[in-house]
C-alpha cells in the first residue's frame, strides 16, 4: 500500500513556514503499514495542484492533501478538487451548523466568507473538524483514496487521527507493522552503531533498524513486519531487552519520551525539586523543563546569570574566582549550582557556563568550551565539554547534557 502527500501553499515554497505536516502524516501512515513513496509541495495555482494530483494517482493508492481550505481567495483547493473530479460544490448542513455555532460562541457575525466553509465537493464524504471551521474531505474515486485536510497542524492532526485513519483501516487490509523507538543520549551515532554492531547484524530479516540522529540524541527505531501481531511484539520486546543490556546507560526513554519529561517524571516520583542557574544556555534548560505539563510540582525556577555582576550579586560567585579562573571554569559553575540550590531551597540544581561563540574563544578555552555542574544535598560535580563551534548546537547540547547528568545522578540513588 503506497501513499503520496501533497502540501499546498505559496508560504511553504518560499520558506515562510516549515512543512511539519508531511513528516507527521508520514509517521502516522507508517504505523498502519502504508508507505509514503512521494512528497510534493505546490503553490496556490490550480494547474499545479491538478498536475500534482494526476501524477500522484499513477504512483499511489492514497493521496493525502493539506492546505488551501481557508475562507480567503487564495484558498482554492476545494474548487480545484471540483474541477479535478468534475463535480460541484454543495452546502453541507452539518458543517454549516458547526461553523455557525463557533461564531455565535465567539459573539462574531456569520458572514458569507465563513458560510463558504460549509461548501464541499458533492462527491466527498466530510471528515469533521472539531478544532476549526474547514472540514476535511474523503474521496473514493477509481480505486484511489484522496484525503484533503486544512493545513493548520493541530486541525489536520485531529482530523487525520480521529476520522481518516479509522476509515483507512476499514477500507484496506493493511499489513501488520510494529514500530518501537528507543531514545538515547550522550553518545554519537557512529559510536552507538559500533557498540551494537553484533546485535544489529543478528537482527532477523523481517525486523529493520533505523538510526535517527538529532542534536545530542540518537533515536533507534525498530520496524517489524509479520503475520501475527502478538508474536511480533514479543520478538521485538526480546530484542529491546538485549539492547538495554548492551547500551542501557545511554537509554533515557522510549517512543516520544524527551529528557525533560523523563527527568520530570523521576523528580515527581521521588518528590524532589530542581532549580537552574544558566549562563551560556540563556534559560533554555528552564524552557525545556517548563514545557512539560505539571513541571510546577518539581521545578522552582532559574536565574539566568549571563553577566558576571549577576553571578556575583544573585548567586554569590566569588569575584576572585571570576578574575583568576574566569566565568567559564569549574569553580565558577560549582558555586553557581550550589548557590541556586540553596537560594531556592531545592534538592537538585543544574548550572551551566560556557563559550557558545562564535566569538570569545581563546587557546585555553576555545569556542564550545562548557562547564556543567550538578548539585545535590550530598555533593556537587562539575563536568567539562567541548560542544563544537556552532552556537545553537552548543546551547542545545549543553541543555541536553545537563538534564542527562541529573537523570543519571537520580537513578543511581
Amino acid at each position: 500500500m503506497k501513499a503520496e502527500i501533497i502540501t499546498i501553499g505559496d508560504e511553504i515554497l518560499i520558506g515562510q513556514i516549515i512543512d511539519t505536516n508531511s513528516s507527521w502524516i508520514g509517521r502516522e501512515l507508517g504505523k498502519i503499514g502504508i508507505a509514503v513513496v512521494h512528497r510534493t509541495s505546490v503553490g496556490d495555482i490550480a494547474y499545479d495542484i491538478i498536475d500534482a494530483l494526476n501524477k500522484a494517482k499513477k504512483r499511489a493508492d492514497v493521496i493525502v492533501i493539506t492546505g488551501g481550505l481557508g475562507p480567503t481567495k487564495d484558498d482554492i483547493t476545494k474548487k480545484t478538487l471540483c474541477n479535478f473530479f468534475d463535480t460541484k460544490l454543495i452546502q453541507n448542513e452539518k458543517v454549516l451548523e458547526w461553523v455557525t455555532e463557533i461564531f455565535a460562541r465567539r459573539n462574531l457575525p456569520m458572514i458569507d466568507t465563513n458560510k463558504f466553509q460549509a461548501m464541499v465537493p458533492e462527491n466527498c464524504e466530510v471528515l469533521f473538524n472539531k478544532n476549526g471551521t474547514a472540514p476535511g474531505m474523503w474521496f473514493d474515486v477509481d480505486e484511489k483514496i484522496y484525503i484533503s485536510m486544512p493545513g493548520v497542524p493541530f486541525e489536520m492532526q485531529k482530523i487525520f487521527s480521529s476520522e481518516a485513519i479509522p476509515k483507512l483501516k476499514n477500507k484496506f487490509k493493511l499489513p501488520i507493522i510494529i514500530h518501537r523507538t528507543i531514545q538515547t543520549t550522550s553518545i554519537g551515532e557512529s559510536f552507538l552503531a559500533k557498540k551494537i554492531e553484533d546485535w544489529e547484524n543478528a537482527l532477523p530479516a523481517h525486523i529493520k533498524l533505523a538510526y535517527l540522529p538529532a542534536i545530542g540524541q540518537v533515536r533507534l527505531r525498530l520496524s517489524g513486519h509479520g503475520n501475527n501481531a502478538q508474536n511480533l511484539a514479543e520478538e521485538i520486546n526480546i530484542l529491546i531487552k538485549k539492547l538495554y543490556e548492551i547500551v542501557g546507560q545511554y537509554i533515557f526513554g522510549e517512543e516520544e519520551d524527551t529528557l525533560q519529561k523523563t527527568v520530570g517524571a523521576i523528580l515527581k516520583k521521588n518528590k524532589k525539586t530542581l532549580a537552574t542557574a544558566e549562563s551560556c544556555t540563556g534559560g533554555y534548560i528552564a524552557h525545556l523543563i517548563t514545557s512539560v505539563a505539571g513541571s510546577s510540582e518539581y521545578y522552582k525556577g532559574s536565574i539566568v546569570s549571563y553577566a558576571n555582576e549577576i553571578k556575583i550579586n544573585e548567586l554569590g560567585v566569588s569575584e576572585v574566582i571570576l578574575k583568576t579562573d574566569g566565568a567559564v571554569s569549574e569553580n565558577c559553575v560549582r558555586q553557581m549550582a550550589d548557590a541556586i540550590r540553596k537560594k531556592f531551597k531545592t534538592d537538585y540544581a543544574i548550572a551551566t557556563s560556557g563559550i557558545a561563540g562564535p566569538d570569545g574563544g581563546t587557546n585555553e578555552k576555545p569556542v564550545g568550551t562548557v562547564w556543567i555542574a550538578i548539585s545535590s544535598e550530598t555533593k556537587t560535580t562539575a563536568h567539562l565539554y567541548n560542544m563544537g563551534d556552532n552556537r545553537e548546537r552548543t546551547i542545545h547540547r549543553t541543555a541536553n547534557e545537563g538534564l542527562e547528568l541529573l537523570r543519571r545522578l537520580m537513578i543511581k540513588k
